[in-house]
C-alpha cells in the first residue's frame, strides 16, 4: 500500500505511486508535503530544478523581503522563528523553507521537468511523464497515480512583453526582472524599468540606493499604499477592519491614510484605479503596491516616472508622448504566469492561462483527484489554506479506500457458514 512501484522498460521507467504526485517544490508543493506527511500519506514530490523553492533561491533579487509580515507567511506546523523580523529577508525565508522540508522529510525528486501530465480515463490514473538529464544521459520516467497536485505556483515563468523593436536596443543589455540580482553594477548608468508593480518599484529604488539613474515606466493606474501604518502592517489593518467593515468602506478607509501620508500621486504621474484597492484585487488579482521607500524617491526626482512605451531604438525609447531618450539598460519588470498550459493536459479545473477558473475558495479541487495549490492570488496565507484543504481531502479518500481494504480482507477471511 505504501511506497513506490517501479519497473523498467527499455528507454523509460515507468513507476506506480500509492499516494499523490506533487508537481513543484516550492512553497506550495512544501506545504502540501508536510500536510500529507502528518496524515502518514506517501507522496512523491517533482521538481524541474535542482533545489527547493528555485524561483526564491535562483531567480529573485538580493534585497528582497517578504512584503507581508511573518505570521501572514508561515507554512502549516512551523512557524517563523521568534529571531526572525517582521518581514523576513530572502536568506533567511530560504532557509525556513530548507528547515521545513527537513522538518518533514521531504526529499523532492530533483531535475525532472515535467513533460505531460494526463488522466487515463480507461484505467482511471493520471499519467505524469517527466525527463530528467544526468549529464549525457536522458532519462524518461512516467509516473502513474490516482491523485495529482499541481504546486508550480503563479509565477513559474517569466513574462516577456512585446514591444516594437525591443529586439533592436542593442546599446545595453535587455533582462527580466527574474535575472535582476543588484543595482551594484548600474552605478551611473541609466536604466528604463519596464513596470510599475512591486518588483518594478523596488528594483528602481534599488538600483537608486546603488547610484543609478532608473527611471521607471507606469503604462497603466496603480494602488500604492504604505507598507506600515503608524507601524502597523497595512494589511494586517486591513484584515482587522474587514472582520467589521465592508470592502468598499475599509478601501475609502486605506485609500485616506494613504492620502494622508503619500499625498496626490497622481502629480508624480502614478494614476489610482476607479476600484479600490481590495476590490481591485478580489476583481481580478492584481495586488496594491506596498511601498518601502520608492515614493520618497520619486518625490526627489532620484527616480523618474515615464509614461508607456511606444517602441525601441538601438539606443534609445521612444515613448507614447513622443519623448526620445537614451538608456545604457533595460530591466523587464513585467511580471510572471504559470506554465500549467504547458504540461497538463486538462480543461475543467484550469483555463488557457493555467488559472483555476474558480477562485478563492472553490479553486483548490478539479475532478479524477486534481488538485491546485497556491493559485489564489493570496500569496503564502492563500497556499497555507490550500494545502491544508488539499491535505484533508486526500486524507479522506485515503482512509475511505483504507477502510474498504480492511473490510474486503476481513469478508475474505470469514468462513462463508459465519456470514
Amino acid at each position: 500500500m505504501f511506497g513506490l512501484s517501479e519497473q523498467t522498460i527499455p528507454g523509460r521507467r515507468c513507476v506506480w505511486v500509492n499516494g499523490p504526485v506533487i508537481v513543484g517544490a516550492g512553497p506550495s508543493g512544501l506545504a502540501v508535503s508536510a500536510c500529507l506527511r502528518e496524515q502518514g500519506i506517501p507522496f512523491v514530490v517533482i521538481e524541474r530544478a535542482d533545489c527547493i523553492a528555485s524561483l526564491w533561491q535562483k531567480r529573485t533579487y538580493n534585497r528582497l523581503k517578504l512584503h507581508l509580515p511573518k505570521k501572514f507567511c508561515q507554512l502549516p506546523y512551523l512557524p517563523f522563528p521568534d529571531e526572525y523580523p517582521e518581514y523576513p529577508t530572502k536568506k533567511q525565508f530560504i532557509t525556513y523553507l530548507e528547515n521545513y522540508a527537513n522538518k518533514f522529510d521531504i526529499n523532492p525528486h530533483f531535475n525532472e521537468c515535467v513533460q505531460s501530465a494526463k488522466y487515463d480515463e480507461q484505467c482511471s490514473i493520471w499519467r505524469v511523464k517527466t525527463l530528467s538529464t544526468r549529464g549525457s544521459i536522458r532519462c524518461e520516467t512516467e509516473y502513474m497515480c490516482q491523485m495529482l497536485v499541481v504546486a508550480t505556483g503563479e509565477n513559474a515563468e517569466g513574462v516577456m512583453p512585446q514591444i516594437e523593436g525591443l529586439h533592436e536596443f542593442t546599446n545595453g543589455e535587455v533582462i527580466h526582472a527574474k535575472d535582476y540580482k543588484s543595482g551594484e553594477k548600474y552605478s551611473q548608468k541609466k536604466v528604463l524599468v519596464v513596470g510599475c508593480g512591486n518588483s518594478g518599484m523596488e528594483l528602481s529604488l534599488d538600483l537608486s540606493n546603488h547610484n543609478a539613474k532608473p527611471s521607471m515606466v507606469v503604462r497603466s493606474s496603480v494602488h500604492v499604499l504604505p507598507r506600515e501604518i503608524l507601524g502597523k502592517s497595512t494589511f494586517d489593518l486591513a484584515v482587522m477592519m474587514m472582520k467589521w467593515l465592508p470592502l468598499r468602506l475599509v478601501d475609502s478607509m486605506l485609500l485616506i491614510l494613504a492620502w494622508l501620508m503619500f499625498g496626490n500621486t497622481q502629480k508624480y504621474g502614478i494614476k489610482r484605479p476607479p476600484l479600490g484597492p481590495l476590490q481591485l484585487k478580489n476583481a481580478n488579482g492584481k495586488t496594491p503596491v506596498l511601498d518601502i521607500g520608492t515614493l520618497k524617491r520619486i518625490r526627489s526626482g532620484d527616480i523618474k516616472i515615464v509614461p508607456g512605451i511606444k517602441r525601441f531604438h538601438t539606443k534609445s525609447v521612444e515613448f507614447v508622448n513622443g519623448d526620445i531618450q537614451e538608456f545604457d539598460s533595460v530591466v523587464l519588470a513585467t511580471g510572471y504566469c504559470s506554465n500549467v498550459p504547458y504540461w497538463l493536459q486538462e480543461s475543467e479545473l484550469f483555463d488557457k492561462n493555467g488559472f483555476p477558473k474558480r477562485q478563492y475558495s472553490n479553486g483548490w479541487k478539479g475532478r479524477d483527484g486534481l488538485y491546485a495549490a497556491g493559485f489564489t492570488r493570496r500569496g503564502l496565507a492563500g497556499v497555507s489554506a490550500d494545502a491544508m484543504k488539499i491535505a484533508q481531502d486526500i486524507g479522506d479518500v485515503w482512509k475511505q479506500e483504507l477502510s474498504q481494504i480492511k473490510k474486503e480482507c476481513l469478508d475474505a477471511c470469514i468462513p462463508p457458514f459465519l456470514k
